[in-house]
């Protein structure tokens, strides 16, 4: 017996059974342990090129390396065969590799403050360059919270709050696991985007409603436990005093100079998320039923995308809907469904088209309305874009008319 576990132990699985099927994409999910690297990488081309550019490598790579990559190398759409899930979420090899983000984040963090204030010869625009490379990899970051936050072991739920701690955005891990997952593709859902709703307008609704949100869920349970509100029980408080505590030690190390930059890294890291937010629910909307509750989510719900390079950056977000039907699965294991809408492209050249209203409306406006055979009454309309909606396509619209639109 103890033969036996210390053998699992070494090999990362448990009891299930090794499959004949083998994961081809097993070593390349380490690339989203590159993602804090991007700094380190920035540093070394800026002293071989002499080129102060680099200190903006994150956005390079997240707005045009990566979409490019997507491209080129396309979709894999491949499942693991069923037999194959209970080993794959058991092998604690895939767990690590989430792990591995954490201490490459803050290794990254304090290096990028102290290249700020103790590098010389950094000029203003180099350092709101490494801040915005900071807000890119801290924003990549929240996605890494979101798959551990979404587990039931308490070390992993802990490590997405302090995966969240450098962009103050330590709510999401309440909203989005107790709130978002329950009223996704509703109008009530401040993190599902609606048809004819720029990601302009989106933007202030859902920073502001996964707040308002988080806590509102957090009185509640704590009333309920008849715990007061006004304390670390409060798990919304105790993640934002995990930035509190990270923020007064950056200062106290590199100075109160740094403020802009940690108030700027923030900001674009959480915005980050909110655009990735906006593209993955755009216009899809749950059918109200008889007794006022909105029907269960299915595959439809979401929109998804198995474009390769993205989807090892962010550990399979792009298989959306499966994560939305099974919350706890584990990103190796999430599934393509044929039913799902699918994407034009990856989430990053898609957040790149929701910066462009005009764009993303002309490209994704026609594609929901297809999804809905032509009736766009089905579609989660904006109420300030209903009539503009309503009077473009009507009800009886053909989604060939649309797409001809």
């Amino acid at each position: 017996m103890r033969e036996g576990s210390l053998s699992a132990n070494l090999s990362g699985t448990t009891s299930a059974a090794r499959p004949q099927w083998r994961d081809r994409k097993r070593y390349l999910w380490l690339l989203g342990t590159v993602v804090p690297l991007f700094l380190f990488l920035g540093w070394g081309l800026v002293n071989l090129t002499g080129s102060p550019v680099f200190w903006w490598i994150g956005p390079m790579i997240i707005y045009v390396l990566i979409p490019s990559l997507d491209l080129v190398i396309g979709d894999d759409a491949s499942n693991a065969p069923e037999e194959a899930v209970a080993w794959l979420d058991q092998d604690r090899y895939y767990r690590w590799v989430t792990y591995l983000f954490l201490p490459c984040q803050f290794a990254a963090w304090f290096t990028g403050f102290w290249l700020m204030t103790r590098h010389g010869g950094l000029g203003v625009v180099d350092r709101i360059g490494i801040a915005v490379t900071l807000a890119m990899l801290n924003g990549v970051a929240i996605n890494t919270a979101h798959e551990l936050g979404h587990k039931k072991e308490h070390l992993e739920r802990w490590f997405a709050r302090i995966a969240l701690a450098p962009c103050g955005y330590g709510h999401f891990f309440i909203e989005h696991n107790r709130g978002h997952h329950v009223r996704v593709a509703t109008p009530v859902d401040p993190a599902s985007s609606r048809l004819g709703e720029s990601f302009w307008r989106f933007w202030p609704r859902t920073v502001a409603g996964s707040v308002r949100n988080g806590w509102h869920l957090e009185r509640t349970r704590l009333r309920r436990l008849e715990k007061s509100v006004w304390s670390l029980r409060n798990d919304v408080l105790s993640a934002w005093a995990m930035t509190v505590v990270l923020w007064a030690v950056t200062i106290a190390l590199f100075g109160v100079g740094i403020w802009p930059y940690l108030l700027l890294q923030a900001f674009l890291a959480f915005s980050l998320l909110e655009a990735v937010n906006y593209l993955e629910h755009y216009g899809l909307l749950r059918a109200s039923l008889p007794n006022g509750r909105y029907e269960r989510v299915t595959p439809r719900h979401s929109w998804n995308n198995n474009h390769l390079t993205t989807n090892l950056f962010l550990y399979h977000l792009q298989r959306h809907s499966d994560h939305h039907a099974n919350p706890t699965r584990r990103y190796q294991s999430l599934r393509h469904f044929e039913e799902s809408p699918q994407l034009p492209a990856g989430y990053a050249a898609m957040i790149l088209l929701a910066y462009v209203p005009p764009l993303w409306r002309r490209v994704m406006d026609k594609r929901v309305l297809a999804h809905y055979g032509g009736d766009v009454t089905q579609a989660n309309i904006a109420p300030h874009a209903r009539e503009r909606v309503l009077a473009r396509y009507g009800a009886g619209t053909s989604a060939t008319a649309a797409e001809a639109a």
